[in-house]
């Protein structure tokens, strides 16, 4: 079983170069450009990790992560902010409504699949796949 991550972002280039990153380090990656493709996607099957775009064009990604945390079926569900939003109060909003991590763009490849695996790590998940090379 392969780690699943949900990527949620409305910039195709951002989109690919996350995807690749996952996929290379051996994750299965879904992806949505806004959120109501999100929430679809979370309604087919849970992801094990979402990565989430503050700045979405239908909502605001960090209203979204309000909303997954009010449902207890998602209150444990790893939400990783990643958001060209970096100024020290973006960062502490993100934090506060329950990301449990947060970076901005732009950010190093190998950085972001480290902290996907701390928070899983944290999270006591499972790690099902490859160190980034």
């Amino acid at each position: 079983m392969t780690t699943s991550v949900l990527i949620v972002e409305d910039e195709p280039s951002i989109l690919e170069l996350i995807s690749y990153t996952c996929r290379t380090s051996g994750m299965e990656v879904r992806k949505a450009a806004n959120v109501a493709e999100a929430k679809k996607n979370l309604e087919a099957a849970k992801p094990d990790i979402i990565l989430l775009d503050w700045m979405l064009p239908d909502c605001a990604g960090l209203e979204w992560l309000y909303e997954l945390r009010r449902y207890h079926s998602n209150e444990s569900l790893p939400v990783i902010m990643l958001t060209a939003r970096g100024q020290e109060d973006d960062r502490v909003r993100g934090l506060e409504a329950g990301a449990d991590d947060y970076v901005t763009k732009p950010f190093s490849p190998r950085e972001l699949v480290a902290r996907i695996r701390a928070v899983i790590r944290r999270k006591g998940g499972d790690l099902r796949f490859c160190v980034f090379q």
